[in-house]
């Protein structure tokens, strides 16, 4: 039972008069008297709580920053309408901060034996699954003195997916892949390791392409054209451990890893290659392996949805072990992880000969734009010592870049904003360059 604000004033300012002017129980019974009658009888006519029947239905999934709607049926199968307020509960990060704060609170009236529906519309702040609280109901009486107050539980899910904001960059990433294909108009053909097919010469073209014996048969200089290899294999392994959790602007470096690994997917599932994904840190995260080529971007994004950073140390052996387990063949292996000095000192360079000599590696890592802000600070003493600072930061990831490249590792160290379509065009490098 809720004793309304509505019932609380009339009876403080019932009481009131009463007690000034005949201080006595009597007086006070006189005037309360009707007013508990009156509450009685409106709670009594309030419709029942834990009688309603209460479902969901709407969207599962949204990507991050989009809004989502989820839509709860309540149904009243008693005698009295029902004059509800509701508080659909979800976790604090189902809105963005600072937009509205009354977004899950309804008022809905139901009449007897009917049912209605309310939408919450969720803004969620942050990857993962979003999963609904209690359904919170507060039946009101046709006066509004009194109330009855019940909780239901109606479980519902809603993913929050990444968002993908390098997509803009995959209309120019697959004009390129485009050329490399020689499937569009160019000078020279594209240049790979699968022949394709014969055309005349001309002018500026590669002398080592010409094919002697079809010149000899047409009486006419003919060249080979090739094309980058088709159904390559491409291991993409995030590195989950704690590096991954550093902040890079708004985001953690694992978030701006899955923007690169998804553009790289959607390019390469393009060119033919086959595409699986790897989170690990001391344990294998997620996984995707063996998926036909239209599902493997909503299997990349939906595996990666619930991923979040775990503070521990990763196991570069273990890695290399799941690694080497789901790359059985020649592959390229692209692994976005830090390009920290001790983390690779000690844990990945002793182990990168059994990679290299089996597959191409290519490692990317996320790059602090405010480093390079640092390195070009002048006029003060601090603004001294943070240049040093940044200068010594920019030096040791190149000490470490430089490492990796000696054991035959390609290396792409760029900010957030640029990551996504440096991989891209590494990618599309390594496919021109026949080394796929």
């Amino acid at each position: 039972m809720a004793l309304t604000g509505r019932a609380a004033l009339v009876a403080a300012l019932g009481a009131l008069p009463v007690g000034l002017l005949e201080p006595s129980w009597t007086g006070i019974l006189a005037v309360n008297g009707p007013l508990a009658l009156a509450c009685a009888v409106d709670y009594a006519l309030a419709a029942p709580v834990r009688t309603l029947r209460l479902a969901r239905s709407g969207d599962t999934a949204v990507r991050l920053g989009e809004a989502a709607e989820v839509h709860l049926s309540v149904t009243n199968p008693g005698g009295r309408t029902l004059r509800a307020r509701i508080r659909d509960a979800w976790p604090p990060s189902s809105w963005v901060p600072d937009a509205e704060a009354d977004a899950s609170r309804h008022a809905l009236t139901v009449p007897a034996g009917e049912r209605r529906r309310v939408t919450t519309r969720l803004r969620p702040s942050r990857r993962g699954d979003r999963r609904a609280d209690r359904v919170t109901v507060r039946s009101y009486g046709p006066l509004g003195l009194m109330a009855r107050q019940g909780t239901h539980v109606v479980p519902w899910t809603v993913r929050v997916l990444p968002p993908f904001t390098s997509r803009k960059h995959l209309p120019s990433r697959l004009a390129r892949l485009r050329e490399l294909d020689g499937r569009t108009s160019v000078l020279t053909r594209g240049e790979g390791t699968e022949f394709d097919s014969l055309r005349d010469y001309v002018p500026g073209d590669d002398t080592r392409s010409i094919d002697w014996r079809a010149t000899a048969r047409q009486n006419k200089v003919a060249v080979r054209t090739w094309r980058p290899e088709r159904d390559r294999h491409i291991l993409i392994c995030l590195d989950t451990g704690r590096t991954s959790a550093g902040r890079v602007g708004d985001a953690p470096r694992l978030d701006s890893a899955m923007d690169a690994a998804l553009l790289l997917a959607a390019l390469a599932t393009r060119a033919g290659d086959r595409v699986d994904l790897l989170a690990h840190d001391r344990r294998t995260r997620a996984q995707v392996q063996g998926r036909p080529p239209a599902d493997v971007l909503p299997a990349f994004v939906n595996a990666m949805a619930p991923l979040e950073p775990e503070l521990v140390e990763t196991d570069s052996r273990s890695l290399v072990s799941s690694i080497l387990r789901g790359a059985p063949r020649r592959s390229l292996v692209v692994l976005l992880t830090s390009l920290d000095a001790a983390p690779i000192e000690e844990g990945l360079l002793p182990l990168l000969p059994s990679l290299t000599q089996r597959h191409t590696v290519l490692l990317a890592s996320v790059a602090d734009p405010h480093i390079a802000r640092m390195a070009t600070a002048r006029g003060t003493v601090d603004a001294v010592y943070e240049a040093a600072a940044g200068t010594r930061t920019r030096a040791q990831r190149g000490r470490t870049a430089d490492q990796l490249s000696r054991h035959g590792v390609h290396v792409v160290d760029a900010t957030p904003d640029t990551l996504a379509p440096a991989l891209a065009d590494a990618y599309l490098a390594l496919k021109a360059a026949g080394r796929l």
